[in-house]
């Protein structure tokens, strides 16, 4: 079910910025307001705009979020104050604790609207490290930033 609330949520911040540049376009005066005339095929490219929209609104989940393990020694309760101050380094506050599980939020109310309040990221206690999901680039520098800094304070 999140998969297609992400989906649907995409597919219409695509519209959205469509709407925003193409009303910018028609302010500057450089196309006519109408979109019969806006476009090359008229309303039957707005059509095939919208189907592309859907399309990739329909991918950008899969290949947008992942769940990715940092391989980091020790017991997880050892490791919650490094981790903390990780995800506060990175901008991030901490939303929720339930045994073994760290949930954070952006703590910039803007960074979090500009990513359309995806902006969760959640550590795990797993056998062989963490377990972090989230925004698939934040995630790649989460786990590398924690598996330096946590390594590192184990040598």
């Amino acid at each position: 079910m999140k998969y297609f609330i992400r989906s649907v949520k995409y597919f219409f911040y695509y519209i959205l910025i469509l709407i925003v540049i193409m009303a910018v376009l028609v302010a500057a005066g450089l196309v006519e307001p109408d979109p019969a005339t806006m476009f090359r095929n008229g309303f039957k490219s707005v059509g095939q705009i919208l189907l592309l929209f859907a399309a990739v609104a329909a991918i950008y989940p899969k290949v947008g979020f992942c769940k990715r393990k940092a391989v980091v020694e020790g017991e997880f309760e050892d490791l919650k104050d490094g981790i903390k101050i990780i995800m506060e380094d990175r901008g991030y506050r901490l939303e929720s604790e339930n045994g073994e599980k760290m949930t954070f939020r952006l703590a910039s109310k803007i960074n979090a609207v500009a990513r359309m309040l995806e902006d969760r990221v959640t550590v795990c206690a797993v056998p062989d490290g963490l377990e972090v999901e989230g925004i698939t680039k934040d995630v790649i520098r989460i786990i590398s930033n924690l598996e330096y800094r946590l390594r590192s304070g184990n040598e």
